[in-house]
């Protein structure tokens, strides 16, 4: 591969912004699925090629709006069901937030959990009623990065079966 020819130098930073992209969804700190849409648009639009590649980004485009729609109304649904409320959950990124600056990485989790807890803790006034609450967020948080990390990996094969047929 002849990194001097532009076609090859398109394909090689539009597969680097989807690995990039995918690590990004296992952890929250880049844009993941829109760093992989993007790579596959980068790729479509100045990489050399005929309506094939027009056709992958339109399937990465479905399934990253697709991903997008699903990771917040399914886990949100649930979250309502088990009766945490929209408040718990910002408290719970507002110190996850905090917690990623003051502790890199794992002061985002920590800073989550320890967020969503506290604000159950005010609301319910009982350690015990929020951890349960504490449990289901985390299960929320859970579900919907497996659901984005479906839709970036189903960009990713997209863009690997386009690559070897396009």
């Amino acid at each position: 591969m002849d990194l001097g020819d532009t076609d090859s130098t398109v394909t090689v930073l539009a597969g680097l912004a989807i690995v990039v992209g995918i690590a990004g969804v296992i952890v929250p700190v880049l844009p993941g699925l829109l760093l992989c849409w993007a790579g596959v648009l980068a790729w479509a639009v100045l990489g050399e090629g005929g309506w094939g590649k027009w056709v992958v980004l339109a399937f990465a485009t479905l399934l990253a709006f697709a991903g997008t729609l699903v990771k917040y109304l399914w886990p949100g649904r649930k979250l309502k069901r088990a009766g945490v409320p929209n408040t718990t959950l910002l408290a719970g990124g507002a110190l996850g937030l905090a917690g990623f600056f003051l502790v890199p990485l794992v002061g985002l989790i920590a800073g989550f959990v320890l967020g969503v807890w506290l604000a159950e803790r005010a609301r319910l006034g009982d350690s015990g009623q929020a951890w349960p609450s504490t449990k289901h967020a985390l299960k929320a948080v859970g579900l919907s990065m497996v659901i984005e990390l479906c839709a970036a990996l189903g960009i990713a094969g997209a863009w690997l079966i386009g690559l070897a047929t396009v």
